[in-house]
């Protein structure tokens, strides 16, 4: 089991080799990430993994990307590009310690099982649920997360749970807390018999016309009640097929109901 935990908390998922990398992003170890995290530690050794966690502020690591993630100079100071100087670093062996203690990790992991690895995004909120709703003033979490979700773990190559949200515990009683402790130790119980976000494919999109949605995708989803099968959430990125937002995960995402 392959568990890599990013925002507040994130986690990626191989589950056959059974080691878990929560990589824990808060500053308080009072909070309810840490509650939360602490909670996710637990249950998953309970279940026979084994669990590493890569705290970001106690190891002080670096969150922006700069020339000194690169060691030994750059190649073009004077033009200088993060994506080719970093990849140029990668071949050759030059990347800052910290980010290689990382990757190490992770590549550690993927000798293991590296196709079929899983992903989620755990986090806080500091608002109820009614605020980030799509007639919120937030806007629709979905929407918040679409970058994320589509643009950073699916653009990887994971496949991507639905996100455990809490919403708004700092303004909870001790018993709703709880409660939400709970329902998490509970889906991480069962989270590998859950099913994934399914990603509408890039075959669904026309290449020749700037990657829009296929006339035929549109009419067959738009023609559909999705209610029993799946939900395809376009949000506020697109008003190309009118359907019903009910449990929608994913901007342009699928999930099997």
């Amino acid at each position: 089991m392959e568990l890599y935990v990013l925002f507040c908390f994130v986690l990626f998922f191989g589950f056959a080799a059974k080691k878990v990398l929560i990589v824990y992003a808060h500053e308080s170890p009072a909070s309810f990430n840490a509650a939360a995290k602490d909670a996710a530690v637990a249950t998953l050794t309970a279940q026979g993994c084994t669990v590493e966690v890569s705290d970001l502020y106690a190891m002080k690591f670096k969150a922006a990307a700069t020339t000194e993630d690169i060691t030994g100079g750059v190649k073009d100071a004077e033009n200088f590009s993060y994506a080719k100087e970093i990849k140029l670093a990668s071949e050759e062996g030059r990347l800052a310690d910290d980010i290689k203690k990382e990757q190490e990790k992770l590549k550690e992991a993927d000798l293991v099982i590296f196709q079929d690895k899983k992903a989620m995004l755990s986090f806080t909120t500091d608002c109820p649920e009614s605020v980030y709703s799509d007639t919120g003033i937030n806007g629709d979490i979905n929407v918040t997360l679409w970058p994320l979700q589509n643009g950073i773990l699916n653009y990887c190559g994971f496949q991507v749970f639905a996100p455990q949200i809490f919403w708004d515990p700092a303004t909870g009683s001790p018993e709703s807390r709880s409660s939400m402790l709970e329902g998490w130790r509970t889906r991480l119980q069962n989270l590998c018999g859950e099913a994934s976000v399914y990603f509408a494919p890039l075959d669904y999109f026309d290449k020749e016309k700037g990657f829009l949605l296929k006339p035929e995708v549109k009419e067959k989803y738009a023609s559909k009640d999705l209610s029993n099968e799946f939900q395809i959430c376009l949000c506020r990125l697109s008003r190309l097929v009118s359907l019903s937002n009910t449990d929608q995960i994913a901007a342009w995402g699928f999930v099997a109901r």
